[in-house]
């Protein structure tokens, strides 16, 4: 399964695709999904499992993204990284555009520095390819927030 742990409560990564492929998850204690992949959504796959999912699809058509996918995505891993024992796992298709676009916009949403947070994602997971549009996307998100 093609899912990298950025932080010890949260992971980026690829499609899940198939019931094996959840199982993997599953195992691995992930307790929520955040599906950035307009694909497939992996709700029914989840089930069995009890890990709760957000089906957030976006296209990865290298266009400014909406602040309002930014504020689902935010919010949805807000509510499961306040669960104590919780472990996110956001992922897309490939986990090199929109899964990473939306873990920026997690991490700084968590304090972090856009720099730092686009420093260690980078690091832990090479494949990452941060568009300029994406990343702009997510500084008119956080530049459109009040507080968090």
């Amino acid at each position: 399964m093609d899912m990298t742990w950025i932080t010890d409560r949260m992971a980026v990564g690829g499609g899940i695709w198939t019931a094996a492929h959840m199982a993997e998850v599953a195992r691995g204690g992930v307790s929520h999904i955040l599906d950035m992949q307009i694909e497939f959504d992996d709700t029914a796959l989840a089930a069995p499992y009890g890990i709760r999912v957000l089906w957030n699809p976006i296209d990865d058509d290298f266009q400014p993204k909406p602040p309002e996918i930014f504020e689902r995505g935010v919010e949805f891993a807000r509510e499961a990284l306040d669960e104590d024992g919780s472990r996110l796992f956001i992922h897309c298709a490939a986990g090199i555009h929109r899964a990473p676009m939306m873990a920026l916009a997690i991490l700084c949403s968590r304090g972090w520095k856009m720099e730092k947070a686009l420093e260690v994602l980078g690091t832990r997971r090479p494949v990452v390819d941060f568009a300029p549009v994406y990343v702009d996307s997510v500084r008119r998100y956080l530049a459109g927030r009040s507080s968090f």
